[in-house]
């Protein structure tokens, strides 16, 4: 089935092919991923440079280019939930916490600290990975930037930099949560999915304090006080972790379909199932959000196994995918990742992550280099 992607005209806007190309040209090491990126570079990227190039097709080299772009936003979230609600060491540098953030991100689980930490971590590693490997065939790496000017959290604890991204108006479509419980549909076929959070649909809301006055309420102890609007901020981060990961997840089956090198499917291959793996975590912890309505501004996280959401598609004990239909309904169901369906996959991925509100602040420019990114990966056609 031919997925529809549908852009803003903001989002269509471009400046010249050969402007956007210069710039995405400038460069390797992506600032603001800070002293992690450029110490996973120091000392090995020479040596990948010096490695025989070439055997690359164009195809190949689009969709690397567009999985490094992926890799950079994502990391670039990744890092602003470490900052407040992760560990910051010598692995993972930059923020010092936020104890009332954490305290209620491990309502969820009590590990959600270290577990931020190393999703972050992976993140970091995979755009210098693809980066280092674009240039030791030749190829030209991914720098955005010139694009990291969003507004930091205010919260004590976050870097006040720039940013590539924003977490702090997001819309985030918790449809994936029934997408992999439903045992008789597949959105490769066509098919949608009921939110299990509608009201994260019907607003935009933080995933992250925005300032000190979101922490107002909480007491430190044993244990200790959590307001409904701090605790609604943990669990609209809960959802949103699984949001992009089970967007990962789908986008590298979906592009390894377009490969024509078989070093370069084997990287998407050995890169795709980490992202599969955050996946799974973060399903199984956002179902320990507890049920709650924010009294700021009213939304609701209900319990997810009680009417009306009771039943197999909403389950929170749920978490490894239900056999479901796959390539034909005259084959039996299977347990899969869905979708994967290639076609329009960089671009479909690309507006999902518009659409979460993920870049709401961007300029125009942003928006032309992404959309250019997405519609070269989705050029590249397999080679025999």
């Amino acid at each position: 089935m031919e997925q529809k992607i549908t852009l803003s005209q903001e989002e269509k806007s471009m400046e010249t092919s050969s402007s956007r190309r210069s710039f995405l040209r400038k460069g390797l090491v992506v600032g603001g991923a800070g002293t992690i990126g450029a110490g996973l570079l120091a000392g090995g990227l020479p040596a990948f440079a010096e490695a025989s190039g070439g055997g690359l097709t164009k195809g190949d080299v689009a969709i690397l280019r567009f999985l490094s772009a992926a890799e950079i936003l994502e990391t670039d979230l990744w890092q602003q939930y470490n900052e407040l609600g992760g560990i910051q060491d010598s692995e993972v540098p930059g923020g010092s916490g936020s104890p009332g953030y954490i305290a209620a991100l491990q309502v969820l689980d009590g590990d959600m600290d270290q577990y931020i930490h190393d999703n972050t971590e992976d993140e970091f590693t995979h755009f210098t990975f693809i980066n280092a490997y674009l240039v030791s065939k030749g190829a030209d790496p991914v720098n955005l930037d010139k694009f990291r000017t969003l507004p930091s959290s205010q919260a004590t604890g976050a870097q006040n930099i720039g940013r590539l991204t924003n977490l702090m108006q997001l819309t985030v479509d918790t449809s994936w949560w029934a997408k992999y419980r439903s045992r008789t549909q597949n959105p490769d076929f066509g098919d949608t999915f009921p939110p299990a959070i509608p009201g994260l649909l019907n607003g935009q809301f933080p995933a992250i304090p925005i300032n000190d006055d979101d922490l107002k309420g909480f007491i430190p102890g044993t244990p200790p006080t959590i307001p409904d609007h701090l605790q609604a901020i943990a669990n609209t981060a809960g959802f949103h972790f699984g949001f992009i990961e089970q967007g990962g997840t789908s986008l590298y089956p979906s592009l390894a379909q377009r490969v024509s090198n078989p070093e370069v499917l084997r990287i998407l291959l050995s890169i795709g199932p980490t992202e599969t793996a955050h996946f799974q975590t973060w399903h199984d912890k956002a179902g320990n959000a507890p049920p709650l309505t924010d009294p700021t501004n009213g939304l609701v996280f209900p319990d997810l196994n009680a009417p009306p959401f009771d039943g197999e598609d909403f389950q929170t004990n749920l978490i490894m995918p239900e056999p479901t239909i796959f390539l034909s309904r005259r084959f039996p169901v299977v347990s899969i990742i869905r979708p994967t369906e290639t076609k329009g996959a960089a671009m479909g991925a690309a507006k999902a992550l518009t659409d979460d509100g993920l870049f709401i602040g961007q300029s125009k420019e942003f928006f032309a280099v992404l959309h250019e990114l997405a519609e070269e990966a989705d050029k590249a056609r397999r080679r025999e």
